[in-house]
């Protein structure tokens, strides 16, 4: 009990770290409860949540369900192939890297002052196989090798939206090419009330790929309040049942659809081209209270 007050004090005592990156205004925000646990802040929206003690720990509520994804897409303790469309704190990264050791990675962070706060103030791991390159997601992914991962992430936000380039069955289609034929997509989808930018992505997807599913909080799915999404696409059969299963026991619980449930929810949104893309809507203020 001793020692834990004592680390509670130490992180309480703290300060955030602050510097000023492409995108903005980069701060790390210690965690009072863990001793080398911070949150990243980009111009005060919440990105992301490390625990160097425990890279494992996922926080945040779509790091979770990305974290489920990560745990199904083979089996346990398969080394995976992985590339990440947007960086952050590499908080997915590591609990690959932690997870499923001798894992091969190649995050895409188009933020390069970004990339450097973060290897510098929380480093990864020295055994972890992560590449990192500073440049575009798209323009990344386009250097990819056909067919060479099992696993496509993307977690892009300019300004808290995600760039419209990266909303399209262009961007898509490149994805796939990417993929191996059993490999899997995974977005964290951001949309709130009428999720006109969630249906159209569900629409854009299906267009791609013949397996989707999409997991997130009920509230959001109901169109009740912003929120974020996970959405998963795939050459291959889904792992439905087990995903339904993890999201439903999370601290907080959500909710899987896909099949003819999930056609129905996208409501005949058609599929968004590059010529008519348009980035994620601006979150309200609230949506990071």
């Amino acid at each position: 009990m001793a020692r834990n007050n004592k680390q509670r004090d130490r992180a309480a005592a703290a300060a955030p770290v602050v510097e000023t990156v492409d995108g903005g205004v980069a701060e790390l925000v210690p965690d009072r409860d863990r001793p080398r646990a911070w949150t990243l802040l980009i111009d005060g929206a919440p990105q992301s949540h490390v625990d160097l003690d425990d890279p494992s720990r996922l926080t945040f509520e779509y790091q979770r369900r990305l974290g489920h994804v990560i745990d199904l897409v083979a089996a346990p303790n398969r080394p995976l192939q992985v590339v990440h469309l947007g960086g952050g704190a590499f908080t997915l990264a590591r609990y690959v890297a932690a997870t499923r050791p001798r894992s091969t990675q190649q995050i895409v962070e188009l933020d390069a002052r970004l990339v450097q706060f973060v290897r510098r103030e929380l480093p990864l791991d020295a055994g972890a196989r992560v590449r990192v390159r500073s440049t575009d997601a798209r323009a990344g992914l386009g250097k990819i090798q056909d067919g060479w991962a099992d696993l496509v992430v993307a977690d892009v936000f300019g300004g808290a939206r995600t760039p419209a380039h990266l909303t399209s069955t262009e961007f898509l289609t490149e994805v796939r090419r990417v993929l191996r034929p059993d490999g899997c997509y995974a977005a964290n989808l951001a949309d709130g009330p009428p999720l006109s930018h969630l249906r159209g992505q569900i629409a854009t997807a299906a267009a791609v790929f013949p397996e989707l599913a999409l997991t997130a909080d009920p509230t959001v799915l109901r169109g009740r309040r912003f929120g974020n999404a996970v959405l998963l696409a795939s050459d291959r059969e889904l792992p439905v049942a087990e995903l339904t299963r993890r999201v439903a026991t999370d601290p907080h619980p959500g909710r899987v659809e896909h099949g003819r449930a999930l056609a129905d929810f996208a409501g005949g949104a058609v599929p968004v081209t590059d010529a008519v893309a348009k980035p994620s809507p601006v979150p309200p203020p609230s949506a990071f209270l």
